[in-house]
Order: C-alpha cells, then structure tokens, then sequence
C-alpha cells in the first residue's frame, strides 16, 4: 500500500497556499473543500499525467471544466 502524497497550490480566491494530502492509489478525482483562511469553496481536481505522476488542479467553485 502507497503512502499519502503532499501537493500543494494557492487558493485561487484569496491566493494563500494550501497544502493537501493525496492518495496516490484513489485515482482521479473532483472534491469541494473550503479555504482554511477564506471559507471560500475551491474546487479540487486531482488526476494523473502521462507521466504517471499526480497533477493537482485549485478553481473557483463555478468554474466550468
């Protein structure tokens, strides 16, 4: 079993950092979490690049895809 990830970004409202753990074995996917600083709901999409590596992915909550 693979360990938890840290990846990181900046909120796109207020743009402090954010650090988040991963579950590399989970896959893809598309989660609402609030800013810890500015309660603002970011839309979180985790996916996997050609490369295999893990890509992280912070937006507006009504951003469309």
């Amino acid at each position: 079993m693979l360990g938890q990830e840290e990846m990181g970004g900046y909120c796109p409202y207020c743009g402090e950092p954010i650090t988040l753990l991963v579950d590399p074995s989970a896959g893809e996917q598309t989660y609402i979490e609030d800013c810890a600083v500015c309660c603002r709901p970011i839309q979180i999409s985790i996916s996997e690049g050609n490369d295999g590596a893990l890509q992280i992915s912070l937006r507006h909550e009504d951003e469309a895809d």
